[in-house]
């Protein structure tokens, strides 16, 4: 047994509360290292005479990636405390593993167990119940419809020009009013919105008033009657808070760029040296990336968090949205968003709060700052093993269980699932322009846990490589839009909205092999049983899957299957999916 390889910890993604009566303990060994895992616990008051104090679960290995095994528990602690330790197995070795490190004699209860203080109800992670049934839409608002003629920008170019970085085609929120239909007929229940405050770009990520919609894309009140409108239609708003930086017209900056140190907002940001300039290619000042038109706000700042956090409740409560989408959130410290969670859920307790991070969030998922964040690394191992072929079926499974093992599962029932966005080239372009792989991975993504998101026209075959390629207008015209890939995102958001196995249910691999392109998983609960073989190879598959006896209905040719044996053969054609259904 390599004991260098177990790993525990209490709190975080390692003993967690799930809900207000349950932990969860989870332990780390050796890929295939270890046969049998034991958790042993009992109240810490009460355990102290023995083990036989103890309650005893044999725990569940419940993912596995290239290097571990990830092993679970459900505790229910009768008095809301717990101490706790392990008892680890092979064929021919017994460990224990107490807080102080491992032993071969049984462990008396002292003070070296784990322990999990007391489960205080303020203190679970509980993210908004509604975004577990979620899926998302995210809109770019200049690219997505021009409804309203009348607030277009200056030399703004017809619709479906080839974008550049500073071009208009001029959509607003009059043309999303405009095609909530589409939306709707989708299935779409929640729609991300890039930025839409004042600002002097495009993408609009360099604000200028916190506190304006752009008119270019309308107003305060055409927003508020768009969120009403959506809300009808039982689909919940998020905006984009660009709270890491602003533009360079944002009154504040420019009146320390005109004063300088004289300048009443000088600690608004971060200035390493007076005047204002940028020096060999390198600002004075902090900045987005090194780019002068978007100066680092000072979220330390009284003033500033004040402005900032007043702005995060005005939209929430005058104009009705459901949530905030944070632009670069791993650079803005973390009292500023424990605030920022605090005023918001003051205002609306359902409310969602997104953070977009490119590589694993914990510390911001603890229940005291986000409730997700975008979940890019589940976005790239769906491009490595889709869309572009570097993986098999057994390093996408890792990464993909990797991926689950590093959050608490109430983080990854509503971590926010993309497969692309104005910060990446489409799925199609990554695919090649094979339809055939975009609809395998949007099928994974749609029937996987965690809340799903639609790139504004995927769904009908909008192509695009990196930005600004990928920032096209969206193609109304129907003779030029691909309705039979609609369809296949219509029918299987329909099927994900039917099914809660689907969105709530447990997860697990059923086959996932090495040098094999062929996968398989299922997903179930008390009310259904799914499970789903994608054969993402150029050729025809047959799989051996151990499934359990009985009818089965194939919701691909729409026949019932009868199971008789434990195990069955498979067939699948070159690209394509089977979906198995019982309930």
């Amino acid at each position: 047994m390599l004991l260098e390889a177990i790993y525990h910890r209490p709190k975080q993604n390692w003993a967690y509360a799930y809900d207000r009566k349950t932990i969860h303990v989870r332990i780390r060994t050796k890929k295939n290292d270890v046969s049998r895992v034991t958790v042993y616990y009992g109240d810490k008051f009460d355990c102290w005479e023995g083990l036989e104090r103890t309650t005893t679960i044999s725990m569940t290995r419940l993912y596995q990636d290239e290097l571990f095994d990830y092993w679970q528990a459900e505790t229910v602690p009768t008095f809301r405390r717990l101490a706790y330790v392990f008892k680890l197995e092979t064929s021919t070795e017994e460990v224990w593993m107490t807080e102080r490190g491992f032993q071969k004699d049984t462990p008396t209860p002292t003070k070296s167990w784990f322990e999990y203080p007391f489960l205080n109800p303020v203190d679970v992670f509980t993210p908004p119940a509604w975004v577990k049934d979620a899926v998302f839409y995210q809109i770019f608002p200049e690219r997505f419809a021009n409804g309203d003629t009348h607030n277009d920008p200056e030399g703004v170019l017809p619709w479906g020009g080839e974008p550049t970085p500073d071009n208009y085609f001029g959509g607003d929120l009059q043309g999303v009013m405009d095609h909530l239909d589409h939306l709707a007929k989708l299935g779409i229940t929640a729609i991300y919105f890039t930025p839409i405050f004042e600002a002097t770009t495009n993408h609009k990520y360099d604000t200028k008033d916190y506190m304006k919609v752009d008119s270019h894309f309308g107003s305060n009140e055409k927003l508020k009657e768009l969120v009403a409108a959506c809300h009808r239609k039982g689909i919940r708003v998020l905006l984009d808070a660009v709270f890491n930086h602003c533009g360079y017209t944002f009154e504040p900056y420019v009146d320390v760029l005109e004063k300088g140190e004289e300048s009443i907002y000088k600690d608004w940001f971060h200035v390493r040296q007076f005047p204002l300039t940028v020096i060999d290619g390198i600002p004075t000042f902090d900045t987005f990336a090194f780019t002068p038109m978007m100066p680092k706000l000072n979220t330390e700042n009284p003033a500033v968090k004040q402005y900032l956090l007043e702005v995060a409740r005005y939209w929430i409560e005058e104009v009705g949205i459901d949530g905030w989408r944070l632009d670069v959130a791993n650079e803005v410290d973390h009292q500023f968003w424990r605030e920022f969670r605090q005023t918001v859920k003051a205002v609306n307790p359902e409310a969602y709060i997104l953070g977009e991070m490119f590589h694993e969030g914990m510390m911001w998922l603890q229940g005291d700052q986000f409730d997700a964040v975008m979940n890019y690394p589940f976005t790239y191992a769906i491009h490595d093993f889709f869309a572009e072929g570097k993986i098999d079926g057994i390093q996408f499974a890792q990464a993909i269980e990797h991926q689950l093992a590093s959050y608490p599962q109430q983080a990854n029932e509503v971590m926010f699932n993309l497969l692309d966005s104005h910060d990446t080239a489409r799925l199609l372009t990554l695919c090649g322009g094979d339809k055939r792989k975009l609809k395998l991975a949007s099928l994974f993504q749609l029937t996987f846990l965690g809340t799903p998101c639609i790139y504004y026209g995927d769904e009908i075959g909008l192509d695009g490589g990196n930005d600004p390629d990928c920032r096209k207008c969206m193609e109304w015209d129907e003779s030029k839009q691909d309705l039979e890939l609609l369809q296949h995102y219509q029918d299987t958001i329909a099927f994900r909205h039917k099914y809660t196995a689907l969105r709530t249910g447990s997860f697990r691999f059923l086959y996932a092999k090495e040098n094999d392109r062929v996968i398989a998983y299922e997903r179930a609960d008390e009310h259904s049983h799914v499970i789903v073989l994608l054969n993402n190879s150029s050729r025809r598959r047959t799989v051996r899957l151990s499934l359990p006896q009985g009818e089965w209905h194939n919701e691909v040719s729409g026949e019932t299957v009868v199971v008789q044996s434990s195990k069955v053969s498979i067939s699948l054609e070159a690209m394509s999916a089977l979906i198995l259904r019982r309930e």
